[in-house]
């Protein structure tokens, strides 16, 4: 008879021992093959390989980076890892557009409708806010009635029948990442480029779509904190889509103050129904970035179109009211009063307003934007965790923008409150999120730039051009700082 408890230790061990030379291999900065990959995501997500080990491996990732190939293949793995959507009989090119989040970035409720409305399938499956960034599903069950939890085939059927379809994430789409993610959040192995972008792309991939667009945003509201990583998390996310037959655009923006003015669920509703109607001025922040993302997602939908045509189209729909329309047909969809909505007589109210003051004279000089995000959480308008119950009425309407002159007493910002039970601090907060200076600011462009597959090889080959010879593995800091880890956790003797 065989001894089943052997042969479970027996596996056991040659499953570590195999991880450990994959985490060694990475760590030395070596590229793993698609089977090893694959053999670890499976293994993982089985629960054949324990967190500590997949944590060395991540770290690993984390010190020495991967490949752009080893980085699409991750991507793909998490992707297929559960269900995937099938957009094929839904006509017409499929783009998807997502955000790296920021504040008041209220751009979904405004592009979706305007690029649906010259025919083009918008079909997106969103996200619900944590921490200090606000999430689309969150904005739109502000609505009454809105449920964004339907079937896969609802979904089709929505976007077949409307031409638009936002909905929650499928429950079986890539469950590998939602495993690994969770083990990235609390092991200090979130900041790692190729694992932001595969874990971005895993989820778009398996959603469907044939075209994506990225808003990646940087500064003091968004993940990335400077231009420098938002540009190569931009490229890193547009060569995966390239490699995997997506064609994909990215276009990096600034997010150092709120992109919009409202930040909180219905009060954006409120803001993205103002942009739909002609109410928000087309050079307003909010708006430049929403024409610019929709132009690129009609470029990739109807290709040879150029930036004037696709400009042109855009105020004709939003001109004669199509665009709203779309908004209220997908409020509709999902079980909302899309007429109420759009006449904003079926959002929440809060029920106190509370005004914060200029104590002194001067610029507008910056804005710490999460700080921002952080005093509108504190009123219930995101979460901490994701237990956490959202209060749709409540956030800040802000009344300055960074390079404004304002003068003691002047109104900065709002508070919408109806539990006035951390307004204090929300306000403190507020107030010392806004700084005024005695000069004009120096202002960071609003678009830093556009990142697709042309333009990453243009910069490859300009820095071919002038790179020094590279250095043997093994040679640079970030291997030896790799070393001493592998030594810390016991995977290479001292």
């Amino acid at each position: 008879m065989i001894d089943e408890s052997y042969s479970v230790r027996q596996a056991e061990v040659l499953i570590s021992m195999r991880m450990v030379d994959l985490i060694l291999k990475k760590r030395r900065g070596g590229e793993l093959s698609r089977d090893e990959l694959e053999w670890m995501i499976g293994g993982y997500v089985r629960g054949e390989i324990p967190d500590y080990q997949f944590s060395a491996f991540l770290m690993a990732v984390c010190f020495v980076g991967c490949t752009a190939r080893e980085t699409a293949d991750l991507t793909m793995i998490m992707a297929t890892s559960g269900g995937t959507l099938d957009l094929s009989p839904i006509p017409g090119i499929k783009v998807d557009k997502h955000s790296t989040g920021g504040v008041a970035d209220t751009t979904t409720l405004i592009v979706a409708p305007m690029v649906a409305a010259l025919g083009l399938p918008v079909v997106k499956m969103s996200g619900r806010g944590l921490g200090h960034s606000g999430g689309t599903l969150d904005k739109l069950e502000s609505i009454p009635g809105v449920d964004t939890a339907v079937s896969t085939e609802e979904f089709l059927d929505l976007a077949s029948e409307n031409g638009i379809a936002v909905v929650g994430q499928s429950a079986d789409l890539v469950p590998a990442d939602k495993l690994i993610y969770a083990l990235r959040d609390v092991t200090g192995t979130v900041d790692s480029i190729p694992l932001i972008a595969s874990s971005v792309m895993s989820k778009k991939i398996a959603a469907g779509c044939d075209a994506i667009v990225l808003d990646v945003k940087y500064g003091s509201g968004a993940f990335m904190q400077n231009e420098e990583d938002a540009s190569e998390l931009a490229e890193a996310m547009v060569q995966i889509g390239s490699n995997v037959g997506r064609e994909t655009v990215a276009v990096i923006t600034d997010m150092n103050q709120p992109l919009g003015r409202a930040i909180g669920n219905a009060l954006e509703v409120e803001e993205a129904v103002d942009a739909l109607s002609g109410r928000v001025p087309y050079d307003d922040p909010l708006m430049s970035v929403c024409f610019t993302l929709a132009k690129k997602m009609i470029q990739l939908g109807m290709p040879g179109t150029k930036d004037e045509e696709a400009e042109s189209m855009l105020l004709e729909v939003l001109a004669n009211g199509s665009a709203k329309g779309k908004l209220k047909t997908l409020v509709d969809s999902l079980g909302g009063n899309g007429e109420g909505v759009i006449k904003c007589t079926e959002l929440p109210r809060a029920r106190e307003r509370v005004p914060i003051y200029a104590k002194s004279q001067g610029y507008i000089a910056s804005m710490d934007c999460e700080a921002l995000g952080r005093a509108a959480l504190l009123l219930g308008a995101g979460r901490a965790t994701k237990a956490d119950v959202i209060d749709p009425a409540v956030g800040i309407m802000m009344c300055s923008r960074v390079g404004d002159m304002v003068y003691e007493g002047d109104v900065l910002a709002e508070l919408h409150v109806n539990d006035g039970t951390n307004a204090e601090t929300a306000k403190e907060l507020v107030r010392e999120a806004i700084i005024i200076g005695g000069e004009y600011p120096k202002m960071s462009p609003l678009i830093f730039g556009v990142v697709d597959i042309n333009s990453i090889a243009l910069r490859e080959a300009t820095d071919n051009e002038e790179a020094p010879e590279a250095a043997e593995i093994g040679e640079s800091p970030q291997y030896a700082e790799a070393d001493a880890l592998a030594r810390e956790l016991g995977l290479m003797d001292a």
